[in-house]
């Protein structure tokens, strides 16, 4: 925990907030020119207007003079599978002469072939791949980040990845907020029993997961060929009776009724949305529930986008997260994020902003504690080496952040 203090920074986006933001709201940076943060003891203890005498002993702190640079909450991945073995470079070549994301899975490649390297792989092996994934997400402004198993579907795997997942948290200047997604895919054994397969998960997996406090949400993969409506159904209401939050892959690949069924058991988020229809795109408006965009994964997989301008308009809470995986968006490019969302879905700068802060805090039930430039809330702050927010998607694919602090300590 640190103490520090960044001075006369030409922006303080504070993005303040406690909780999601929806519609309109997600315009309203709150942006103080020419502020002064500082951080006691981790968390954030004073937001100064220009000109306010500093109230506390300089000599106790670290001090930065943040002149012609904006300072903004540290950024937020709801959404990544970061802990994998493998890597599918032979599958981009093939979705690049035309084969589909689902084809490549039903010849055996996908998530069942990143499955199979998983298992071989040992902790260590994964501990040290995870950790350098870390040390670049941070580098690129990241702070918080979401991993999911899904990559072992067996329950040695399984578990590996999210004592994997634990053990960087204790270690690693990141957060990292551990999701168990068990039903990532249907392994190779369980061919045409994905009923039996959720009850696998459901009577093995859950109650292992949560005696051991391994994650604190569930995912699951709900797609045509993949895991039906009532599949899904059964897994999240059986994970909620275990204590979990319960997270969706949903409508990615076709209009299933996913972003319903998400509105419907109000789930915390539901993940890509490429095909949510409008009647779940209001349902998900009026139930509350996080519409987490993936515009990297569409982008890899050249698919359209999901249609957050509308969700936005519709009232949604809208944040977006990088899917860093080895298949589908094997980046966690935070430069092409944002050029992404901006250009080609449409957000405004300052909605981009917001659904990669304090609405993506929203998304692992984080928004209480970060995600925005609060008192009380931890000192998870970045650095731009420009004047302006709005140098995130105008500088088009560069990596602009310049000093990135976690709990009022500088890590970059």
């Amino acid at each position: 925990m640190g103490n520090i203090i960044i001075r006369n920074a030409a922006q303080v986006v504070t993005c303040s907030g406690f909780s999601g933001k929806r519609g309109g709201e997600m315009s309203d940076l709150q942006v103080i020119d020419n502020g002064t943060v500082i951080v006691t003891g981790g968390i954030i203890s004073h937001i100064l207007q220009q000109g306010e005498p500093i109230p506390v002993d300089e000599q106790d702190y670290t001090v930065i003079h943040a002149e012609g640079k904006a300072l903004l909450p540290g950024f937020v991945d709801p959404h990544t599978h970061f802990i994998f073995g493998g890597y599918r470079e032979e599958e981009f070549s093939w979705r690049m002469r035309g084969d589909s994301y689902m084809e490549i899975m039903q010849r055996g490649g996908g998530i069942v072939h990143t499955t199979r390297a998983t298992r071989e792989a040992t902790e260590e092996e994964l501990l040290a791949s995870g950790r350098e994934r870390l040390d670049t997400m941070m580098q690129l402004g990241i702070t918080t980040v979401e991993g999911k198993s899904g990559y072992g579907l067996d329950r040695e795997t399984e578990l590996k990845q999210l004592r994997v997942m634990r053990q960087l948290n204790e270690t690693h200047a990141m957060d990292v907020v551990p999701t168990f997604m068990g039903a990532h895919a249907t392994p190779a054994g369980w061919e045409g029993r994905e009923d039996a397969f959720i009850d696998f998960n459901i009577r093995e997996m859950f109650p292992l997961v949560a005696q051991e406090k391994l994650a604190e949400s569930v995912d699951i993969f709900c797609e045509k060929g993949v895991f039906t409506i009532e599949q899904s159904r059964r897994y999240l209401m059986a994970a909620r009776e275990h204590g979990f939050q319960l997270k969706m892959h949903a409508d990615e690949i076709v209009t299933l009724g996913g972003a319903e069924l998400a509105a419907a058991l109000r789930c915390l988020s539901a993940d890509h949305l490429l095909q949510a229809s409008d009647a779940g795109i209001r349902a998900m408006a009026e139930a509350g529930v996080v519409a987490t965009l993936l515009p990297l994964t569409a982008f890899t997989l050249r698919e359209p986008y999901a249609r957050g301008r509308a969700m936005i308009d519709a009232g949604c809470i809208v944040a977006m997260a990088t899917d860093l995986n080895p298949g589908s968006s094997f980046t966690a490019s935070v430069p092409l994020l944002f050029a992404l969302a901006c250009i080609y879905m449409q957000l405004t700068p300052e909605e981009a902003v917001t659904a990669f802060t304090i609405n993506s805090a929203a998304a692992i039930n984080r928004a209480g504690s970060i995600g925005s430039i609060d008192v009380g809330k931890q000192g998870d702050l970045l650095l731009l080496k420009f004047p302006s927010y709005k140098f995130l998607p105008y500088h088009v694919g560069m990596n602009i952040v310049e000093t990135v602090i976690k709990r009022g300590k500088v890590v970059i």
